[in-house]
């Protein structure tokens, strides 16, 4: 087993005195190397905590996380902006491109921050912007683009650092449904030909398909959890809906 994440019986309080909400209560899993994992749940159940403390946004009240075997929960601050620069990849719903930037500048920004040579961070931006389509788009600006091409230029940004852990935050929120085919598309793509290991974050049961497995949050805790295993698509959707259900029937099932 090659495990890139391991989460060890996390929790995470917020608040204090007599008003304190357990958003994390000690969840535990791992993602091995290769995979793409989709974590699902009702709006409260804590999915979006549960990615801000693996991207180091947050910190956890108790337990342990490791990433390729790095214990974060130890990293003092500067480590731990080393260690998001040079092993996380992000995919924001809204973007987050800088409209002041070309496309190509904004996808090479990971490796100026990293103070790569010019020669290395201009073959790493042919190398990611040909595997994702926008090769031909390095020279125009966010606003020139449509929502799913500013998306794709988004996952150019998060991989062409080679991250140990790709994190993506509702992935899908500003498309329509058209693009965000083209997304997930593209999402199973940097997992299989690229090797990206991804953790996504989605209400979405068609989105959350295109993944390997699937973790269902409810309360602060792991629910439940579906594989794909050898089947189609359309049925491991099948089987998320009826998860969905079970869960009681709380996200946004198309």
């Amino acid at each position: 087993m090659n495990e890139i994440l391991e989460i060890k019986n996390v929790t995470k309080y917020y608040g204090k005195g007599s008003v304190v909400t357990k958003a994390l209560d000690g969840i535990s899993f791992s993602v091995e190397k290769g995979e793409f994992t989709a974590i699902m749940g009702a709006s409260g159940s804590g999915k979006s905590t549960l990615l801000n403390v693996i991207s180091t946004i947050d910190r956890v009240s108790s337990g342990e996380i490791f990433i390729e075997g790095a214990r974060l929960t130890e990293m003092e601050e500067k480590q731990l902006a080393n260690f998001r620069r040079d092993q996380l990849g992000f995919i924001f719903q809204e973007y987050n491109l800088l409209d002041t930037l070309t496309i190509g500048e904004n996808i090479l920004l990971p490796l100026n921050l990293q103070r790569k040579s010019h020669e290395d961070a201009d073959r790493e931006l042919v190398r990611v912007s040909e595997a994702l389509g926008v090769s031909d788009q390095l020279s125009k600006f966010p606003y020139e683009l449509s929502g799913g091409q500013r998306q794709r230029a988004a996952c150019a940004r998060a991989i062409i650092t080679n991250p140990a852990l790709v994190l993506a935050d509702e992935p899908t929120g500003a498309l329509d449904s058209k693009n965000s085919k083209l997304l997930m598309e593209t999402f199973q793509m940097m997992n299989q030909s690229l090797g990206s290991t991804i953790l996504m974050v989605t209400h979405d049961p068609v989105v959350g398909s295109y993944a390997n497995r699937v973790l269902f949050l409810k309360d602060g805790k792991i629910w439940n959890e579906v594989n794909r295993g050898q089947r189609k698509r359309q049925e491991f959707y099948q089987a998320i809906v009826s998860v969905t259900a079970a869960l009681g029937g709380e996200l946004d099932v198309h």
